[in-house]
């Protein structure tokens, strides 16, 4: 659960209220409205110039930065693939985060699972486009984390590249009791997938559906 207060930061964000508090949140908007930077800031990728986040009641700006990153994980638009063998990409994240390195058996499991035909010996310079995306998924699985943060799946894949990363995402996320939060432009996915939508115009909270008293009721788009 996250908790916002009176954030703002440069031009782009002005938030004086936003709470995200349901199992799978998605952060919608039109192109340069905010959401990527609202969604970097839950895991202090961007510290915000004025304002409190909150999570589980704890303030980020008092938390050491590797250990809010061990459970608040992100998946970005870009596959970043580390030199080596597929199983070195799967172990990096866990090694990044203080986590101790998962046996073989544990990702063959989970390459199974993101269905990428690969061996952990496999080198990755051969990878394709969506095989790197769903090694990516397979990394950040294998981190455990508390909560997901995923930004714009469907900017990089192709559409079934893109429904298969969010149905394992989303199934891992329920099946665990995990938390995900994930920005889109894509009405389908804002449609489909989340128990609540915030949506943000030029870096305000025009609507958040779970807490309609934090949406913009005035109608005017102000500046942020």
């Amino acid at each position: 659960m996250f908790t916002i207060e009176n954030l703002r930061f440069l031009d782009i964000l002005n938030i004086p209220k936003l709470t995200i508090d349901r199992q799978i949140t998605c952060i919608v908007g039109a192109s340069g409205s905010g959401k990527t930077t609202l969604l970097k800031m839950l895991n202090k990728l961007i510290v915000p110039d004025e304002g409190v986040i909150l999570r589980n009641g704890e303030d980020l700006a008092h938390m050491d930065s590797v250990a809010l990153r061990r459970n608040v994980v992100m998946l970005g638009q870009t596959p970043v693939i580390y030199p080596g063998t597929v199983g070195d990409n799967l172990q990096i994240g866990r090694l990044f985060s203080g986590r101790i390195p998962r046996p073989e058996s544990a990702l063959r499991k989970i390459l199974r699972e993101v269905e990428l035909e690969k061996l952990p010996d496999d080198r990755c310079a051969t990878l394709s486009g969506g095989e790197k995306q769903r090694l990516c998924l397979a990394r950040v699985l294998l981190m455990d984390a508390e909560t997901y943060l995923l930004d714009e799946p469907s900017s990089a894949l192709d559409k079934k590249t893109e429904e298969f990363i969010l149905e394992v995402l989303i199934k891992f996320v329920r099946e665990r009791g995990k938390e995900l939060i994930m920005v889109t432009h894509s009405p389908q996915v804002a449609g489909r997938f989340p128990e609540a939508r915030v949506h943000i115009v030029k870096g305000r909270v025009e609507e958040n559906t779970a807490h309609p008293e934090e949406g913009n009721s005035s109608g005017e788009e102000g500046q942020p």
